[in-house]
């Protein structure tokens, strides 16, 4: 009886463990750069949906991802480090076995249940630019995400919902959960019925964008996508309330990297990494938060981890925000990184554009933010839309000499520059390369020491940029192009 009772207790306490827990769902939208929510003060798009869940938790207005690309944003997300310390700056790369990601610790250490579903979650490697490349990575049996979670299904976002619904379903009782749903939204191709499509004579085009016709009809169909997601998200919120659980469910939303458009995927200019960023945890975070603090992608999995009451993977980078979700003291960033490396899998061609290869880095502070171009003699493309009106446009405009020097200089300057730096206060939309102004050279070193410091722990292949501290002999030169406007 004594050994029952003793059982019954133990029982008993571990359930009331798992029940204090909350679920989380982790909602990813693709290709999503801030500010495009309504709840931003956007009015480029409609978003009613994600604009009730910001007024009834927190947003976060400078939310960067790892890269400003699908497959290295999604691996910093759900291992809490860089792509680089990851090994994942190669855009086919599946995740290595000894990487322990997210969901795996919410399982193994916290009792949940873990899902993925919606689109390609991009971490078990790619085989469509060759076959011969999936049966590589089939071969040696490189795909281990099948193993990581209890339930994993791809589908399209009008099944989304449907997919979380079945997870649901094959939930224990006794159990919180974790599900991660991927859409595919506002992601390129552009194809969202025209309900969804703002006017394009409406839109407000930030300052890194020219003024061109067609600039307006490709931002439109890209609003439309935004505008598409949020009513794809309301469908899966619907699951949640039919079942009882939005009250027990800390709920995030974010985008993988920015849109794909000039300054934006690809880049390492805010709008390739700031995105929208929501946490709603009723009864934790307070309605209406609103914040301005640095966040990391590498921060995320720490964060749910502490908010299911465990520890960060040892492995993990990131530093928990947990603080700041509570309305307690927290200790903001002074730096984030974000890297950029190859595209896609296309194998590298003579004079193709920096859209499918590039390496670089970025390290951004509260009011500056340094680049490093590895591959400045790569000229600049935009990814995914290059072959739209837009940039075709701009092209045209550039030459006939209409574009303004910002512009100019930032798209249509070969090489490029090997070391940029931004006052991010003055111009916000990075046209005005200051590297190398003896006003800012304080600033500059700080940023460069900081940049060299994080590629030293994350073991980054890259050389280190030049300290400008008397050493450094053999590293490059600052190209020509942005620094020196013509």
């Amino acid at each position: 009886m004594k050994r029952i009772l003793i059982f019954i207790s133990s029982f008993c306490a571990v359930h009331l463990a798992f029940a204090a827990k909350p679920n989380i769902l982790f909602l990813l939208s693709d290709d999503h750069s801030y500010p495009f929510l309504s709840a931003y003060g956007d009015t480029n798009v409609k978003t009613p949906t994600l604009d009730q869940i910001a007024a009834e938790g927190m947003k976060f207005h400078r939310f960067f991802t790892g890269a400003p690309q699908c497959v290295p944003s999604r691996a910093t997300l759900m291992t809490g480090r860089s792509p680089v310390a990851a090994r994942m700056t190669r855009f086919s790369s599946p995740l290595p076995r000894d990487e322990i990601t997210l969901p795996e610790l919410l399982r193994d250490k916290g009792g949940y249940f873990t899902g993925i579903c919606g689109r390609s979650f991009h971490l078990d490697g790619s085989g469509k630019a060759s076959p011969a490349m999936a049966q590589m990575i089939d071969g040696h049996q490189m795909k281990t995400f099948a193993a990581r979670v209890d339930s994993l299904n791809t589908c399209a976002d009008n099944d989304v919902a449907a997919e979380v619904a079945a997870f649901l379903d094959k939930k224990p009782e006794d159990k919180p959960f974790f599900m991660w749903a991927n859409f595919s939204d506002p992601h390129h191709a552009w194809n969202a019925p025209a309900e969804f499509r703002p006017d394009p004579a409406s839109l407000k085009l930030p300052a890194h964008l020219p003024d061109l016709p067609g600039m307006r009809e490709q931002l439109a169909d890209y609003c439309a996508e935004v505008n598409r997601v949020d009513r794809t998200v309301a469908g899966v919120l619907e699951v949640l309330r039919k079942r009882g659980l939005m009250d027990s469910t800390l709920i995030v939303f974010c985008g993988d990297n920015g849109m794909a458009m000039p300054h934006g995927k690809g880049s390492l200019y805010d709008p390739g990494s700031n995105v929208p960023f929501l946490v709603r945890w009723p009864g934790v975070v307070k309605p209406g938060g609103d914040s301005r603090a640095l966040i990391s992608a590498e921060d995320l999995a720490p964060t749910l981890l502490a908010a299911a009451d465990l520890e960060a993977g040892s492995r993990m980078s990131g530093v928990s925000f947990l603080p700041l979700l509570k309305g307690e003291v927290h200790a903001p960033r002074k730096h984030l990184f974000v890297e950029r490396g190859p595209h896609g899998s296309a194998p590298v061609a003579v004079n193709m554009s920096n859209s499918g290869y590039d390496l670089s880095r970025a390290v951004r502070s509260d009011h500056f933010k340094f680049i490093y171009n590895c591959t400045p003699w790569m000229p600049y493309s935009p990814v995914d839309s290059a072959g739209g009106a837009a940039w075709k446009q701009m092209q045209e405009a550039n030459a006939a000499g209409k574009l303004s020097p910002g512009l100019r200089a930032t798209y249509f300057t070969t090489p490029r520059p090997v070391y940029e730096l931004y006052d991010l206060d003055a111009d916000p939309s990075e046209l005005n390369n200051l590297s190398g102004k003896p006003a800012l050279a304080a600033t500059e070193r700080e940023l460069r020491h900081a940049m060299a410091e994080k590629m030293i722990l994350d073991f980054d292949y890259l050389p280190l940029p030049d300290l400008m501290d008397g050493g450094n002999a053999g590293a490059p030169k600052k190209g020509k192009g942005k620094g020196k406007k013509k």
